[in-house]
């Protein structure tokens, strides 16, 4: 990349001390300057990030992944964001395959590199629950030879024209956790921007170690993954979530218990709660103590 990069990374780490050095020292190594938005980490996530050179904007609280993403891109005043997490590592020449990729497909609003697991596999998100249902088939998945459209892309990492994203309201500040990228994905191409899988852009991701667990965590995660469900099922006019889903979680909660499975107890309760909540027009911002912030 060049010194005067097209680019900016916006970085979101939450206790993400982990996995920050390789994330920005990978960033640094093609050229692409990164801002990473501390969300009131209780670890030294943003001692390291500036230490490694980044911009830090530290939170006062947790504002979750879309606020943080949306205080990042506000803050930077490249053509392009990369939004990247933390526990990902862009490979040599995947910044400048991106880039060339938004050049070459100029109707593109978002790019995606090939996000590769540890074990190899290709990771790929065709199907969501905002997709309409001819896209979600069952079946095993083909991954893409060469570059290609698809209705989602993964918000692990991707590369947006940062002024398309601001004119859009960047992510749904109503989202604290789950399904703010399958949102954004959606908004863009019903506003009739492509989503492109860029095949010759590579990316490692540990996937789940952006943050370290506990049961607690899960809980929270899962309370989020079921309230967001609901939230963009309503917001899209999709079927709200069953009852007998929410006491199916209960019970499996309470059996759990019993068994003195901590973990399982926790995100089952954490997803019948979630459920509960969004059912009773509670808000997810509400429940983190953000209504009051902008």
């Amino acid at each position: 990349m060049p010194a005067a990069s097209p680019i900016t990374a916006i970085v979101v780490a939450y206790d993400s001390a982990e996995v920050l050095p390789a994330c920005l020292s990978a960033l640094a190594g093609e050229g692409v300057p990164a801002i990473v938005v501390d969300n009131a980490s209780g670890d030294a996530s943003a001692t390291l990030a500036r230490g490694l050179g980044a911009t830090v904007i530290a939170n006062a609280h947790n504002e979750g992944y879309g606020r943080a993403n949306n205080r990042g891109a506000a803050s930077c005043a490249t053509p392009y964001v990369l939004i990247v997490n933390p526990d990902v590592e862009i490979r040599p020449g995947a910044a400048e395959a991106l880039l060339a990729a938004a050049e070459r497909y100029p109707d593109a609003g978002m790019l995606a590199p090939r996000i590769v697991e540890p074990s190899g596999r290709v990771f790929l998100q065709p199907r969501s629950l905002l997709s309409p249902p001819h896209l979600n088939r069952s079946g095993a998945i083909a991954v893409p030879t060469g570059d290609a459209c698809l209705p989602f892309l993964s918000g692990a990492c991707l590369l947006v024209r940062r002024e398309l994203l601001l004119s859009l309201g960047g992510f749904d500040p109503a989202i604290f956790l789950f399904y703010e990228d399958d949102d954004l994905c959606r908004r863009m191409r019903d506003a009739g921007h492509a989503l492109v899988h860029v095949h010759e852009a590579e990316a490692g991701h540990g996937r789940g170690r952006s943050t370290a667990p506990s049961p607690g965590r899960r809980f929270k995660a899962r309370w989020h993954l079921a309230w967001s469900e609901g939230y963009v099922a309503g917001k899209y006019g999709l079927p709200r979530p069953a009852v007998a889903k929410i006491l199916e979680n209960l019970a499996k909660a309470a059996g759990y218990g019993l068994l003195l499975k901590s973990e399982k107890m926790f995100a089952h309760a954490g997803s019948a709660a979630g459920a509960l909540a969004w059912r009773r027009g509670r808000t997810a911002m509400a429940r983190e103590g953000l209504e009051a912030l902008s």
